[in-house]
């Protein structure tokens, strides 16, 4: 009778804090769904191209990128994306060069995000980001321009910082 009795006991403790873990785990992804039409699967359209130079202006890559230059497109950026291909980027614009910090909510893909500042230079690059995650990811530096590209570009590109960009508008 005690052996059935600990069986019980540890069954109903282990399903406790396994429930519990799970509802700890499900708390920190949050995906807004106020906005029904952003549940959507959203189709890139491509607005120009960032080129990915080094110290010398060499060119190393570049991504066709949306551009977010409204105080709407940059505060939705590349929320609800379900996918990306890795030409593929958003152009953030900012109208006054400042510290920059953007965050992961409800973001499903992972990015690598590159600030950059007036004179073009990457200033700090926050890579591999965690989907959903509403940590700030600070510039540190005052950044007028940000570029998220998909997770793992800055390093299979070897993108740093002291490095520079360009971009063109179709």
């Amino acid at each position: 009778m005690k052996t059935r009795f600990k069986i019980t006991f540890i069954t109903i403790l282990f399903l406790s804090i396994f429930f519990y873990a799970c509802q700890k785990q499900g708390e920190n992804i949050k995906i807004d769904t106020s906005d029904q039409k952003n549940a959507e699967k959203i189709k890139f359209t491509k607005m120009g191209e960032v080129f990915f130079q080094d110290s010398l202006k060499s060119l190393k890559n570049k991504v066709d990128v949306e551009i977010a230059e409204t105080d709407e497109t940059r505060q939705k950026g590349l929320m609800f994306r379900e996918s990306m291909m890795e030409g593929q980027g958003m152009l953030f614009i900012f109208q006054v060069e400042e510290p920059q910090g953007f965050y992961m909510r409800n973001t499903i893909i992972p990015l690598d995000i590159i600030f950059i500042n007036s004179k073009m230079k990457i200033i700090k690059i926050h890579k591999k980001t965690e989907p959903f995650s509403e940590k700030t990811l600070p510039s540190f530096k005052p950044a007028l321009y940000v570029v998220e590209v998909i997770a793992g570009f800055t390093d299979k590109f070897g993108i740093k910082e002291g490095d520079f960009i360009d971009y063109r508008r179709n």
